[in-house]
């Protein structure tokens, strides 16, 4: 019976086996019907199922043997263990069987029903192809116009700014404007400026702000504008997606900005103070500095750059940048160096021509020591003493043979009787006498003959006072400005200051004096001429005499002035006065000397 069974059971699995080989042969002609499936790797699966087939065969051979052998030897023992043995085939064939199904199960299990997969995959290809060229149409007719649009665009493109400022849709000119008056509108013409307190205005016009925004507004229209069609639409959407922004060009003059800060940082109300000195007669006056603030000019002039740039002046207001200052230590040794100097000695020079006037000297009175001790005390101001060193050879003491050409000579007479009055117009002419002026440089008679006092010598003589005659001291000084003035237009020197007496005087004709007072009148007039000058004047035997003396030049004009009386009342006369130039005989020019108004005796 066991043999029976044994029999039965190989019979099925040779069955089991011949629906496997079956399977495995329609699987390969299947295999086989598919075009461009992959042939080789079917190929070798199904030599791997062929060569399992065999393993399986032999191992059933290997059974009906060993149930032969078995037969014969009818051991009881040896036929459980033959039993054993055929049950382990049973299960290893078993279970090779179930792993060759599951192999060809899951490899092949798609192309069950063939001929239905097929026709559902060309449907399926079909469809999507339809719909492939639907959104392939769509895209390319959306494309086509979006780029027809952005190609014939004239304005700027959708997301870019200027500045944050929004110029999408804005042809050039419209984006000009709004940039434009958008800055205007922010950068105020004054700019407050404020500090504890304090308030003062930085005037924006005189800074030259500038910002380029007929560039910025190119860059602007030209976003999506340049490259082929498809970087312009590309630039286009990348914009649209995420905004693009250009920060004009920007200028602004720092050098007058800086400068105007350091204008404001002296008129702070807590401003330091620093250490000063000046001249005062002959006293130096050191004054010491206080602590305070300054402006922090370079950080500042950054700061107020970079508010404008930014267009962020709130309120139009901005803060100044300040800074804690002490004053500097005073250096006397560097104010010495700057007020000592020594005199210089006039000299001059014939080839060429130059006189070197003298040049008064400066020194402390006291040591410099002494001044340094005087600092140490804790004082807001400190008087240091000077002292004048004078020359030993003066311009006025140059001689006329520095000076070889006579410009001009006037004289006049005076009544030497009048001892007096003598007596002044030597002391006067004494003061001018050697005078040398400079080219450019101007005369003042009250300056150098200086107050006419009784300290001084000189005496009572008749003056003219609210137009009658009375003793005054210096009276006749008169006669020798006169005389000066007169010997001054000859040399044809500009007039700067000349005024008339109450009445004619007895030593000049009308329009041909000239008076003074002390602390109110004065005559003046300027060396115009290239070289300098020298005055040199003598009173003796009556007569008062001028000459000026230089150097001449082919510039130079004979000179001639004519006066005269234009009218004559009871109480007043009128008249006026010409100067003249000629040229080799010829008048050149006529010039207004003066129209005057004298009272009648």
């Amino acid at each position: 019976m066991k043999v029976k069974d044994e029999e039965k059971n190989i019979k099925k699995v040779e069955t089991q086996n011949k629906i496997v080989k079956t399977k495995h042969e329609n699987t390969d002609n299947l295999a086989e019907s598919k075009e461009e499936i992959k042939k080789d790797v079917k190929i070798e699966k199904k030599q791997k199922g062929l060569e399992k087939d065999v393993e399986t065969e032999t191992k059933q051979k290997e059974i009906k043997k060993d149930a032969k052998i078995e037969k014969k030897q009818k051991d009881p023992e040896k036929n459980v263990e033959t039993e054993k043995k055929q049950k382990e085939l049973k299960k290893d064939a078993k279970k090779e069987q179930e792993k060759i199904e599951k192999e060809n199960t899951t490899e092949f299990k798609p192309i069950e029903n063939t001929e239905e997969a097929k026709t559902n995959k060309s449907d399926v290809l079909v469809i999507f192809g339809i719909l492939l060229a639907i959104v392939i149409l769509l895209v390319t007719v959306v494309y086509g116009t979006f780029s027809i649009m952005t190609e014939k665009s004239t304005t700027i493109a959708k997301g870019v700014y200027i500045k944050n400022i929004d110029v999408s849709g804005l042809t050039r000119e419209q984006a000009k404007e709004k940039i434009n008056n958008y800055i205007s509108s922010v950068i105020p013409e004054e700019i407050k400026l404020t500090h504890n307190g304090f308030e003062t205005s930085l005037s924006t016009s005189q800074l030259s702000i500038y910002f380029n925004t007929d560039e910025a507004v190119d860059m602007a229209y030209n976003i999506g504008k340049t490259g082929n069609i498809f970087q312009k639409n590309l630039t286009i959407l990348q914009t649209r997606l995420s905004k693009t922004t250009i920060d004009p060009g920007f200028s602004i003059d720092m050098d007058q900005l800086k400068k105007d800060l350091e204008d404001i940082s002296s008129k702070l109300p807590d401003k330091i103070i620093e250490s000063s000195c000046y001249i005062d007669g002959n006293n130096l006056i050191i004054t010491k500095g206080k602590a305070g603030k300054t402006v922090k000019v370079d950080d500042s002039a950054k700061y107020i750059k970079q508010a404008i740039n930014d267009l962020k002046i709130e309120n139009n207001s901005l803060e100044l940048l300040t800074e804690d200052s002490t004053p500097k230590e005073i250096d006397l040794d560097a104010v010495y160096n700057e007020i000592h100097k020594e005199p210089v000695n006039a000299y001059y020079s014939q080839n060429p021509y130059v006189v070197h006037p003298s040049e008064n000297g400066m020194d402390f009175s006291i040591t410099l020591d002494e001044a340094k001790n005087m600092l140490k005390e804790e004082k807001d101001e400190y008087i240091v003493p000077l002292k004048v060193l004078y020359p030993s050879v003066t311009t006025n003491m140059i001689g006329t043979e520095a000076f070889p050409d006579l410009l001009s000579e006037f004289s006049t007479k005076y009544a030497a009787s009048n001892k007096n009055r003598t007596t002044n117009l030597i002391l006067a002419a004494k003061k001018i006498n050697g005078t040398v002026l400079m080219p450019g440089e101007t005369f003042s008679y009250n300056k150098v003959v200086g107050a006419r006092t009784i300290q001084a010598g000189y005496k009572e003589a008749p003056i003219y006072v609210s137009g009658r005659v009375e003793d005054g001291i210096g009276g006749g000084i008169c006669q020798i400005t006169t005389t000066l003035y007169n010997a001054v237009v000859y040399a044809n020197l500009d007039i700067v200051e000349r005024s008339n007496h109450q009445f004619v005087p007895s030593y000049a004709g009308p329009s041909r004096d000239a008076t003074v007072v002390y602390g109110a009148i004065d005559f003046k007039f300027k060396n115009n001429r290239d070289y300098p000058i020298k005055i040199a004047c003598s009173v003796s035997g009556g007569i008062a005499n001028f000459k000026i003396w230089g150097l001449k030049s082919d510039n130079d004009y004979e000179v001639q002035i004519s006066s005269r009386t234009t009218g004559k009342t009871s109480t007043a006369i009128y008249s006026e006065a010409y100067k003249i130039l000629k040229k080799n005989g010829n008048v050149v020019s006529t010039t207004l000397l003066s129209k005057d108004t004298y009272k009648r005796h």
